[in-house]
């Protein structure tokens, strides 16, 4: 019937897998996008910082007057880091009435000491 000669002879005999060197660099540089992109987002979960277990019932009144952060100045202790039996002693001798406190004393009596114990070990192990 009819034969092809010149550029449709060529293109006829490429096998139909074969890319044109456009076509790849193209899909070459999609795959190295997607992989910079993957990379990146594991960085940024590789850098997020992992929090102890969620704060326990009653660990978030005491941010009102002692900082989470080191950069705020306060006349508090910071309680986060700080070791957990002294924190938990210091709770209960303040809800006894053995340690003198303007606050704290009211405070404390609203505590179980199952509550004063898990609230002093999750500011313990917090960074």
């Amino acid at each position: 019937m009819f034969e092809r000669t010149g550029m449709a002879a060529k293109s006829a005999a490429i096998p139909r897998f074969w890319k044109s060197p456009q076509t790849l660099s193209s899909e070459w540089r999609e795959m190295k996008a997607r992989y910079a992109v993957i990379s990146g987002m594991l960085v940024c979960a590789a850098m997020t910082p992992v929090r102890a277990a969620e704060a326990p019932p009653g660990a978030a009144s005491c941010s009102g007057c002692h900082a989470a952060t080191p950069n705020v100045d306060t006349p508090m202790p910071r309680l986060v880091g700080q070791d957990a039996s002294a924190m938990a002693a210091a709770m209960q001798a303040f809800r006894d009435g053995r340690r003198p406190a303007t606050v704290m004393d009211r405070i404390a009596k609203g505590f179980s000491d199952d509550e004063i114990t898990a609230i002093a070990a999750w500011f313990g192990a917090q960074p």
